[in-house]
């Protein structure tokens, strides 16, 4: 598995439920979950970077990178699906429309008086957890967290430092969110998972639809639609949720690539089979992209990307180490972007298919030139910083 890419197109058809999940990403429903999310009063709009400088040395007209290394303070964007995940439950027991509270009316004794104790259990390999965590615990409840093995050492303090139980099992990812569900069942506990199956589909769909803020805002700073979107894979929870909205809010074709590591490319083998339904991959997916290493898609997620998807690249960790090399070390005017392994993947992907004559085809496929405007999105800072600095100071992983 020495290959630096792997790609593979998409011959599904685009058909299927095309609609069934959509709707649930229209600009109307977007526009609540935002509101929600607004209503915390440390809130701020993370920035979409224009990497103008770097544009125009690799040779296409735009490159755009939403970074979500600054939201809530936690150095990742996950925390928006697990909070309103966890609001839209409280919602739920109070028998409320999202719309009509705040965060701090949710904080509030009365509502506390009306609903209980309540404990929120999860799986992550570090920033789901964290934002897990950070919202039961601003919101008043517990949280315990549970990490697959070979999770950093850093990030798990990280959850621990946000007051809730945590700790790394000797399962893999896949493994340890059927372990916590058993968990979540045998205890009365509340499971906030972003992958659904067959009697768990609300939650996973509402932590979906808390991520469409990050993309609204993207869409509130552009002028032009992108033509190209590459994005992160793990379960797919994140790339259908900006996907769904994309492509509903600009009615035109983008180009949307996948990326994911070799180890862990779920969705790079589903492709491949070319069949309806997914292929799962499993072992233990040991990768620096600790953020995707994910076996098994989520359905819902599935569904949107088999759709829309024009090609899936499964990477080598070289790919992500050079990603934050590069976004790390800016060109001339262009703002420095500090991107952990799974947020710099798909940049370092993009990088590889620009400068190395091997992927000219690949290039040339999905018509990289002059005209195309890219966005990338950033999805963590550097959340293991012992590994960061080994990467980006002393060349561990380094492109070859």
């Amino acid at each position: 598995m020495n290959e630096k890419l792997k790609w593979v197109p998409n011959q599904l058809n685009r058909v299927e439920q095309e609609t069934a999940l959509l709707p649930y990403f229209t600009l109307e429903q977007v526009e609540k979950v935002g509101q929600f999310q607004r209503t915390y009063k440390q809130f701020e709009k993370t920035p979409l970077q224009h990497l103008n400088s770097l544009a125009s040395f690799i040779g296409v007209e735009k490159i755009l990178v939403k970074d979500e290394s600054y939201r809530y303070g936690l150095n990742a964007f996950k925390v928006l699906g697990g909070v309103y995940a966890i609001a839209q439950y409280v919602a739920n027991v109070l028998q409320k429309n999202i719309e009509e509270l705040s965060f701090e009316q949710l904080k509030s004794p009365q509502i506390k008086e009306r609903i209980g104790d309540l404990t929120f259990i999860s799986t992550t390999d570090g920033n789901h957890g964290r934002g897990v965590a950070w919202a039961a615990r601003e919101l008043g409840f517990h949280a315990r967290i549970y990490m697959p093995a070979g999770s950093a050492d850093e990030r798990l303090q990280h959850i621990k430092n946000e007051g809730a139980y945590a700790e790394i099992t000797t399962m893999n990812y896949d493994d340890t969110v059927r372990f916590t569900s058993q968990l979540a069942q045998e205890n009365g506990w509340v499971l906030i998972q972003d992958t659904m199956w067959d009697g768990y589909e609300e939650i996973p769909l509402w932590i979906m639809q808390g991520y469409t803020t990050l993309v609204h805002e993207i869409v509130e700073d552009l002028q032009q639609a992108p033509t190209h979107v590459f994005l992160q894979a793990g379960v797919g929870s994140f790339a259908g949720a900006v996907v769904a909205f994309l492509q509903q809010f600009y009615e035109q074709e983008m180009t949307f690539v996948l990326v994911e590591p070799h180890v862990a490319n779920c969705y790079y083998e589903s492709f491949k089979a070319g069949t309806p339904q997914f292929v799962t991959v499993g072992g233990e997916m040991q990768t620096i992209m600790a953020g995707l290493a994910c076996g098994e898609p989520n359905p819902q997620a599935w569904q949107l990307l088999k759709t829309y998807t024009k090609i899936s690249i499964s990477c080598h960790e070289e790919m992500a180490a050079i990603g934050m090399r590069i976004l790390g070390n800016p060109l001339d005017t262009d703002e420095r972007i500090i991107a952990g392994e799974s947020g710099a993947a798909p940049f370092g992907c993009f990088y590889e298919i620009m400068t190395n004559e091997q992927y000219k085809e690949l290039k040339h496929t999905l018509q990289l030139d002059e005209h195309a405007r890219v966005l990338f999105i950033n999805t963590e800072g550097d959340t293991d910083k012992e590994n960061y600095r080994q990467i980006v100071w002393h060349g561990k992983y380094a492109n070859e």
